[in-house]
């Protein structure tokens, strides 16, 4: 009687140590995560894309089982960009492991600026001590890429039709272009030129109202004045134009371009009148050259008469 109870209360320690085991071995089993260390630890932040199209994300798997795993990653990049990280890695039990995840080929400037897409990661472990397990259950994280502002203006001046005169003025168009992503504008205008007796005009405070959107342009045109008295040169111009929405960020982008305008000295006349005088003049005093003084004519008369007089008495 004492042996069955024995074998009974053996039977039934036995029975719950199974039973209390099971959920203990599946929760060992499960027990990993996949994570991503997102900026400032919130899900809610996206990962800044650089201007250059590229980002990078760091991953990690946590390992709290005892046993070993190999997980397999896969990978949902937005923007039809490209990535670079492990296809698969071993983490030991008990064991934290980070990995990188660099994107890269982005084409900022195809995108507006600001805007958000989702990428992802897959992880599922595809062995536990080096045994195939194909019954796992993958894990997946995701966040948000964002494209960042990109603020890229270029100006350019016209050419001069040709040289201007000392006393007149000409009018140059300087164009300004958002080659940027985002909504830009002019915050400054700079001109300078290396002519003392140049001056130019205010014409481009026009470019300072406004926005420029992205991929457009706005104009504007200046006019350049040159005093009569100045002299036979060439004069460089520049004209500087500062980002509206750099400078609220605290950047300093700016661009410029130069160009070269000749001088040239006033107009002094029709020159078709002046040449007909001057050559009546040289003629007659060509002329004038060519017969004998009055002086010497009076004095050869009085020689011959006195001559003819002292033969006629002679005879």
């Amino acid at each position: 009687m004492g042996s069955r109870f024995t074998s009974i209360l053996l039977g039934s320690i036995l029975t719950l140590a199974i039973f209390t085991a099971i959920p203990s071995s599946a929760q060992e089993l499960d027990a990993w995560e996949l994570g991503i260390n997102y900026p400032e630890e919130d899900s809610t932040n996206p990962f800044l894309i650089a201007d250059d199209g590229s980002v990078k994300v760091e991953f990690f798997v946590e390992n709290s089982g005892l046993t070993e795993i190999t997980v397999e990653f896969e990978f949902s990049i937005p923007f039809d960009g490209k990535h670079d990280a492990p296809e698969g890695e071993t983490i030991s039990a008990g064991s934290n492991e980070s990995f990188d995840l660099k994107i890269s080929g982005i084409d900022v400037l195809a995108h507006d600026a600001e805007k958000k897409e989702k990428f992802s990661i897959s992880a599922k472990i595809t062995a536990r001590q080096g045994i195939p397990d194909p019954l796992s259950s993958p894990q997946n994280r995701e966040g948000d890429l964002e494209i960042p502002s990109i603020f890229d203006l270029s100006v350019e001046i016209s050419e001069p039709f040709g040289p201007m005169n000392a006393g007149s003025d000409t009018i140059l168009t300087v164009t300004v272009t958002n080659n940027g992503n985002a909504q830009d504008g002019v915050e400054e205008v700079d001109v300078k030129d290396d002519c003392p007796l140049l001056t130019t005009d205010n014409g481009l405070d026009a470019l300072l109202s406004g926005n420029i959107e992205s991929g457009k342009e706005k104009d504007a045109n200046l006019k350049i004045t040159a005093s009569e008295s100045h002299p036979k040169r060439h004069c460089d111009i520049t004209v500087t134009v500062t980002s509206k929405r750099e400078m609220s960020g605290g950047g300093n982008a700016m661009a410029e371009d130069e160009v070269r305008v000749t001088v040239e000295p006033p107009p002094t006349g029709d020159s078709g009148s002046s040449n007909p005088g001057s050559d009546s003049s040289s003629s007659e005093d060509s002329v004038e050259s060519n017969l004998a003084a009055p002086g010497a004519l009076v004095s050869i008369s009085g020689l011959l008469g006195a001559l003819f007089f002292s033969r006629g008495r002679g005879e």
